[in-house]
């Protein structure tokens, strides 16, 4: 992975150019999946009038997969269960997980090591999730998912203009 350092530098350069809003989350959703050499980045807004998260945008997902994940319920799956919580998931192998906690879906994507982690506005509502998968088993270190955390805290900007 980038250090941390350059990773945020480079995510506050890609959200702060002139360009949509769609297309800065886009690309900063492509440097955080470069720089944890991800097989899939996702990014899921919560909508507070109901109870779902929306995919925003993603990287990595086959296509069938994104579909299904473009409405995930709070509280079911890795990102929903993150939103429910308000706190990261982590899963070093989502293909032999038997918590329930990743959808039986999940293992089409072909991920094992993943991470949910939530983005959290000034009231303590959960605006959205940012996840990472990886292609082999992967235990997340702490370092890393508090790196994620200020990735979902710098991105908070542009979801919420």
């Amino acid at each position: 992975m980038k250090t941390s350092t350059d990773l945020l530098a480079t995510l506050d350069e890609v959200l702060g150019k002139d360009s949509s809003v769609e297309d800065r989350i886009k690309k900063s959703l492509n440097v955080i999946f470069e720089a944890f050499d991800a097989k899939n980045c996702t990014l899921h807004r919560a909508d507070l009038g109901d109870s779902f998260l929306h995919l925003v945008s993603q990287i990595g997902l086959p296509e069938h997969i994104a579909t299904m994940a473009g409405k995930i319920p709070i509280g079911k799956g890795m990102a929903g269960i993150c939103a429910e919580r308000k706190e990261p998931v982590t899963m070093c192998n989502l293909q032999t997980d038997d918590s329930g906690v990743a959808r039986p879906s999940a293992k089409d994507t072909k991920v094992e090591g993943a991470v949910v982690v939530p983005l959290i506005n000034e009231e303590g509502n959960v605006i959205a999730t940012l996840g990472v998968g990886k292609a082999g088993e992967y235990e997340y270190s702490g370092e890393e998912i508090q790196c994620l955390e200020r990735c979902a805290e710098i991105l908070m900007r542009t979801v919420t203009n």
